[in-house]
C-alpha cells in the first residue's frame, strides 16, 4: 500500500483528477493546459517549478529558511483557493442584524451555497479585500478585468436566507467615510463639497464590483416577488413575513424612574443602543420578547413602537424621488426584477430602474425631450439581464438596507452565511466577552 501511495503515477493521477473536476466546475477549458504542468511536476520533471528550492540539495534536505518559505507559499495558495471558491470568514461590524446576528459574531460564509463567482479583478494582494493593511492604497490592480461569471452551486437564494453581498452603491466611495453611501453623501452635502473637502471625506474612489464593501442582510424578497411595508410590517406577495425571534424595532419606553443598567444588560441591549430621550424616557431597540419583559418592570409605564407616518416622504429612501413618498415603515408596493422580465418604462417609474439600466447592466441611459433613450434608441420598455434581490436587516429601525439603496444585483452576491464560529461581546471583559451559547451555531437556526 505504501508503495502505491508513493508511486509518482498514482500521485499524478489523483492530482490530475481533482484538477480536472475543478476545471469542469469552472467551465473554462483553457485551464486544461495546467495538466501539462502537473504531468511535468510528477512525471517528467523537466522544469524546476519550485524555483525557491534547490533542485538536488545536499543530503536531500532543504534549509530551514527554504522549508519555511515553502510552507508559507503553500499556505497562501491553499487558503486563497479555499477563500475564493469555498468558504470565507466574515465579522459582524454593526447592529443592523440584531438580535439575529450580534456585533462581534464571527461567521463563515459559504461560496458554494449559491456558487462562487470568479473574480472581476484577479490580480490582488492575498487575504485583504480592497485596501492594503496600514495604508490607503488599493490592494488590487485592474490590468485584467473579467466579466461576471458564477460557477455552479448547491442552490439558489431563498426568502429569508442570510446573505453576504457587495454594497450596491459602493461603486464610488469617499475614503474617510466608507461605511456611508457616496450617493447619500452627495444628497446631504452636495457633490462639490464632497469632492473638494478631502480633509473630512477623503479621496473619492471608484471600485469594481468584487472590491466593494461586504454587507450582510436577510433576503426578504427574491426575483418576481412583490413587497410592501405597511406601518412597519413587511408584506411579500401580500403575506406578512414570517416572524422571527431576532426581529427588533425602536420603542419609546416611559418610566417613573431610571432603569437599572444591569437590567438592560440582562435583556441583551448593548451600551451603544441605549438612548436616553430624557430622564424618564428611553429609545431602545427591542424584540417582541424584550417588550413583554420590559412591560413587567414595576417602573415602566408604557412601551410604544416608534413608527413613521404613512405618506411622509423621506428623501433618503429609495428611489430618492418625491413621486414615491415612502419611508422606512411605509414603502411600496414594488416588484423585484427578474432576469428576462420586461417592464414598461415611463418618466414616472424610471427612478426605480435607472440605476439597474445604467450602472448594473451597463447601458447608456438618458432622457431627451421627455423621451427615454437607451444606447441611442428610444425605449418604452426594458428587459432585465440579471436577477435582483431585496435585502433588509432584522434590526428594522437601525439598518441601512435596500430601503435606502434599492435592489441587489445577482453579480453582487458573495455567499450564504453558514455558521458562527466565535462571538465576542465588546461590552464585557476578559473571558466573559465570549458568548458561549453562540459558538458553532448554524445561521439557519437563527
Amino acid at each position: 500500500m505504501k508503495e502505491i501511495l508513493t508511486n509518482k503515477w498514482f500521485k499524478f493521477g489523483v492530482v490530475a483528477v481533482i484538477y480536472l473536476l475543478w476545471v469542469i466546475w469552472l467551465k473554462n477549458y483553457w485551464w486544461l493546459a495546467g495538466l501539462a504542468v502537473i504531468f511535468d511536476i510528477y512525471i517528467t520533471q523537466k522544469v524546476h517549478w519550485a524555483f525557491w528550492k534547490k533542485k538536488n540539495p545536499p543530503n536531500g534536505r532543504q534549509t530551514k529558511v527554504v522549508e519555511w518559505i515553502d510552507a508559507i507559499i503553500f499556505a497562501v495558495i491553499a487558503a486563497s483557493f479555499i477563500r475564493m471558491f469555498f468558504i470565507e470568514a466574515y465579522t459582524i461590524p454593526t447592529s443592523s442584524m440584531e438580535k439575529s446576528l450580534l456585533v462581534g459574531d464571527y461567521l463563515f460564509v459559504s461560496k458554494t451555497a449559491y456558487g462562487p463567482k470568479t473574480p472581476n479583478t484577479p490580480l490582488s494582494f492575498p487575504f485583504v479585500h480592497n485596501t492594503l493593511p496600514l495604508s490607503t492604497r488599493k490592494s488590487y490592480v485592474e490590468w485584467i478585468k473579467k466579466p461576471y461569471k458564477r460557477m455552479a452551486g448547491w442552490g439558489k437564494i431563498k426568502n429569508d436566507d442570510v446573505v453576504v453581498f457587495h454594497f450596491p452603491e459602493g461603486d464610488t466611495v469617499a475614503f474617510n467615510v466608507q461605511n456611508q453611501s457616496y450617493y447619500q453623501l452627495v444628497r446631504s452635502y452636495g457633490r462639490d463639497r464632497l469632492w473638494s473637502d478631502e480633509a473630512n471625506f477623503g479621496k473619492i474612489l471608484a471600485r469594481p464590483v468584487d472590491k466593494r464593501e461586504n454587507y450582510i442582510k436577510r433576503c426578504v424578497a427574491i426575483p418576481g416577488d412583490e413587497l410592501e411595508i405597511r406601518e412597519g410590517t413587511l408584506l411579500v406577495n401580500g403575506k406578512p413575513q414570517q416572524s422571527r425571534n431576532g426581529f427588533q424595532y425602536n420603542y419609546m419606553v416611559t418610566t417613573t424612574s431610571s432603569i437599572n443598567p444591569k437590567a438592560l444588560d440582562r435583556l441583551g441591549i448593548a451600551n451603544a443602543d441605549r438612548q436616553e430621550y430624557n430622564s424618564l424616557q428611553y429609545i431602545l431597540p427591542l424584540t417582541d420578547a424584550m417588550v413583554s419583559e420590559l412591560k413587567g418592570f414595576t417602573n415602566v409605564t408604557e412601551v410604544k413602537k416608534l413608527l413613521d407616518e404613512p405618506g411622509r416622504w423621506d428623501p433618503n429612501i429609495f428611489p430618492a424621488d418625491s413621486r414615491f413618498p415612502w419611508n422606512v415603515d411605509n414603502f411600496g408596493p414594488l416588484k423585484v426584477p427578474a432576469k428576462g422580465a420586461t417592464v414598461q418604462l415611463t418618466l414616472d417609474n424610471l427612478p426605480l430602474y435607472q440605476r439597474i439600466i445604467a450602472i448594473y447592466e451597463n447601458n447608456a441611459l438618458e432622457v431627451k425631450d421627455s423621451s427615454i433613450v437607451i444606447n441611442g434608441q428610444p425605449a418604452t420598455s426594458y428587459t432585465f439581464k440579471m436577477d435582483y434581490y431585496w435585502m433588509m436587516g432584522d434590526n428594522r429601525h437601525n439598518s441601512a438596507d435596500s430601503r435606502y439603496w434599492g435592489f441587489v444585483p445577482e453579480d453582487h452576491v458573495v455567499g450564504k452565511a453558514s455558521f458562527i464560529w466565535l462571538s465576542l461581546d465588546k461590552d464585557k471583559k476578559f473571558f466573559s466577552k465570549v458568548r458561549l451559547n453562540r459558538l458553532f451555531r448554524g445561521i439557519s437556526k437563527i
